[in-house]
């Protein structure tokens, strides 16, 4: 029998050039909860409606800050004023709810019909005296969570480019210092600002929930670096100021067009580092962004280590076991990182869309992570072709599946433990203390599993899906 020779450096494929993942504009679910001054208007078909109202689970007592505006038949052959239609809709949001900001959402429709949302809204702009951001989110161009990542590029041009002369109205102005600040004495306020290294200020980019922000924010905080802002804030009118030579640091593998956003047209340095998902991640992160400025990361040892111990229940589950990752939500490269370092091996990394610069130190991560791990390097393919990765997962048969919701239920009826990926978007995975939560997600389907042969109900499974 002979040992296969494994490749000394990652391979990436790409397969079909189609994106088959959940829809971007799904984006407005996480979005309109972070900016609580927002409103969000999704310029599609019913059929957009109708996935909003399925995807999100709104209740029926919560008003949510969206809506939809419905593109009829008048509007597709050109014989409506667009401009019209869209002005009665912003003025009765602005009349109702008067946000800080709208952020209008292109869908497929409206790329297809090639609706100018960018040209009507300066206008439209002006007229009603409430910034409006224009975002393409359509499936055509991108994938599931870049729908984020057109929202924040575009807000990323309407951050302010000058600081508050005045340091009391700078202080009002940083939401972060604000929610670090919240209860405090002004001596203990002055206590904590010494506490920093003097350094340029960075801002932080990705939508991620208020307690994983102040997490984040503190982690850094104990190495003496000061978060100035992050994109996006709490409110749009507390958006971070971004002069140029201000350093940033993305928190999400999907963010590259925000990332170029910030490079190209605010004249901001990015930091490349891994992404702060898993005890591995996070520490990697916090290391690059000390090194940048010349600080020594203190107590990050200790800190990981005690990480991994108050793992160790769930990792014990997965090591040894295998995994694949169908491709949905681009969070796939950081998350099959971390299970390798959780000793589990990666047989395929689907994933929709790659920029190899924006994730070139998480892909050196990658490497290193199997390298030490003595796990084989995973196969990369970019717009993987769904029959084909089937025949691979049946051939392969992992342990578990991490995939889209369209194919969950059919691998299951095949006796295949799955994973949504779409869960991994929603769940607080970022920093030290959320990878206890993103292990609880991927050991649920195997404890299921034990949980039924300890009952042994797994044979009545087995023979009903042959039924």
């Amino acid at each position: 029998m002979t040992v296969a020779q494994q490749p000394e450096a990652l391979n990436f494929e790409c397969e079909t050039g189609n994106y088959h993942t959940f829809c971007p504009i799904s984006c407005v679910a996480w979005l309109y909860q972070k900016i609580e001054d927002s409103f969000f208007l999704v310029i599609g078909t019913k059929t957009c409606g109708y996935f909003l109202q399925n995807a999100m689970g709104v209740m029926i007592f919560a008003e949510p800050r969206y809506a939809m505006a419905e593109l009829e038949e008048g509007d597709i052959s050109a014989q409506l004023n667009d401009y019209e239609e869209l002005k009665r809709l912003c003025l009765q949001i602005k009349r109702d709810r008067n946000p800080s900001v709208i952020v209008w959402i292109g869908t497929c429709t409206t790329e297809i019909i090639k609706t100018d949302l960018e040209g009507l809204a300066p206008k439209l702009e002006s007229e009603i005296g409430i910034p409006i951001v224009v975002a393409r989110a359509n499936g055509l161009d991108y994938a599931f969570t870049q729908g984020e990542d057109t929202v924040l590029a575009a807000m990323a041009n309407r951050c302010p480019d000058k600081a508050p002369v005045a340091e009391t109205e700078k202080s009002e102005r940083n939401a972060i210092a604000k929610l670090l600040n919240f209860g405090k004495k002004k001596e203990d306020v002055a206590q904590d600002e010494s506490e920093y290294v003097d350094h340029p200020p960075l801002v932080l980019f990705g939508s991620l929930p208020d307690p994983v922000v102040t997490q984040l924010t503190l982690e850094l905080k104990k190495q003496g670096i000061k978060v100035s802002g992050w994109l996006p804030a709490k409110r749009f009118t507390e958006l971070p100021v971004l002069e140029e030579g201000y350093y940033v640091a993305g928190v999400n593998p999907f963010l590259s067009r925000t990332a170029t956003t910030l490079m190209r047209r605010r004249k901001c340095k990015l930091i490349g580092a891994p992404f702060p998902i898993g005890p591995d991640g996070t520490r990697a992160w916090i290391e690059k962004i000390c090194s940048v400025f010349g600080i020594t990361p203190k107590g990050l040892d200790e800190r990981e280590a005690q990480i991994w111990a108050g793992l160790e229940d769930y990792v014990k589950l997965i090591r040894g076991k295998s995994v694949f990752f169908m491709g949905d939500n681009l969070l796939e490269v950081s998350q099959a990182r971390f299970l390798i370092r959780c000793g589990m091996t990666v047989h395929e990394i689907g994933i929709p869309y790659m920029d190899k610069r924006y994730q070139a130190a998480e892909l050196a991560l990658l490497e290193k992570t199997c390298q030490e791990m003595n796990s084989p390097l995973p196969r990369i393919v970019e717009k993987p072709d769904n029959y084909n990765q089937l025949q691979r997962i049946y051939a392969l048969k992992p342990d578990l599946v991490i995939t889209g919701m369209a194919h969950a239920n059919p691998l299951e009826a095949r006796g295949i433990n799955t994973k949504w990926s779409v869960e991994f978007t929603f769940a607080q995975i970022h920093g030290f203390t959320n990878a206890r939560d993103m292990l609880e997600l991927v050991t649920r389907p195997l404890r299921r599993n034990n949980n039924l042969k300890d009952l042994g109900w797994d044979k009545l499974v087995r023979e009903e899906a042959k039924i």
